[in-house]
């Protein structure tokens, strides 16, 4: 009978002993409470409680999500639109968050609708679609401050999806392929311009070099001619020069070069000339000329007697 006794007294030992060995993960942290008030918070590791006295109540300190469900909330421009978010927060304080709201996921999903609506309404239904982000940022502001205060730090939220009536819906792709058309038709309309730009460029640079060349051609015509007279020119002066120091060697008299005259002139009035005209310096060939044909006549007459 004792042994039986002091084997269930053993037993209520070891139990009471299991019950007051207390174990907190690495994510967690535990908050000790004891007699109803709370004593100390607890780390990770292995702790040791007074079991019936004290207890132990473990946070997760991991980062969590709240799916909030789908609401109708209405825009600036009266459109109704059914919105369905997501929340994404973190524990930062783990005191705060079990004695300052009873249940957190509730009471942030209330928030988060009333504040879609909120920031929703304040747009137009095309600003809606089109400012996700801005919608985000500024339900995660409000959120991160409503919920400071609830040990809570909302990392981000993300609006899921965004669907308007389907009368909206097919009035929108009516509009998006009217629109698409109309990109389309000035974009053709630019590439028929701008192809008429080029091909009036490529002409005028086509016109420009027709013209350079045929100016090219005719320098250069125009540069062999002139090197032509400038070379016959030379050529005419060299050989008058060498006739000229042939002349002064030879020293001639003035009879030969009467002589050479009335050979001259009588090539220049080979024809239908009917004047000539002589130029001032050949009066004293002229004189050696009369000279000449005086003594030609007094022999001429001496023969005769």
């Amino acid at each position: 009978m004792i042994y039986v006794v002091l084997g269930v007294i053993l037993i209520l030992i070891v139990v009471i002993a299991a019950k007051g060995i207390k174990i907190v993960r690495p994510f967690e942290k535990g908050l000790v409470e004891r007699l109803g008030q709370f004593k100390r918070e607890a780390e990770s590791g292995i702790h040791f409680i007074i079991p019936f006295i004290e207890r132990m109540t473990k946070v997760d300190l991991r980062e969590r999500v709240i799916d909030v469900p789908p609401q109708e909330v209405i825009t600036k421009d009266n459109v109704v639109v059914t919105v369905d978010a997501v929340i994404y927060y973190e524990v930062s304080d783990a005191f705060k968050v079990v004695y300052n709201v009873r249940n957190f996921e509730v009471a942030a999903i209330k928030l988060a609708q009333t504040n879609l609506r909120n920031v929703i309404g304040e747009l137009e239904l095309d600003q809606t679609l089109t400012s996700r982000e801005k919608i985000n940022a500024k339900l995660r502001e409000v959120l991160d401050d409503a919920t400071d205060k609830w040990g809570v730090r909302v990392t981000r939220v993300e609006i899921k999806k965004i669907d308007p009536p389907s009368d909206i819906m097919e009035a929108m792709s009516k509009q998006m392929k009217a629109e698409r058309m109309k990109r389309a038709a000035i974009l053709e309309a630019e590439g028929y311009k701008q192809s008429q730009i080029l091909k009036a460029e490529g002409d005028r640079n086509a016109t420009i070099l027709k013209a350079e060349g045929e100016a090219e051609a005719v320098r250069k015509v125009a540069d062999a001619q002139k090197y032509k007279l400038i070379a016959e020119a030379e050529g005419e002066a060299q050989a008058i020069m060498n006739v000229f120091n042939a002349i002064h060697k030879g020293n001639p008299t003035a009879d030969l070069i009467a002589i050479k005259y009335l050979e001259a002139l009588r090539q220049i009035a080979d024809g239908k000339a009917t004047k000539i005209f002589l130029p001032f310096e050949a009066s004293s060939v002229l004189s050696s000329i009369g000279a000449i044909a005086e003594v030609l006549k007094q022999n001429t007459e001496q023969e005769k007697e």
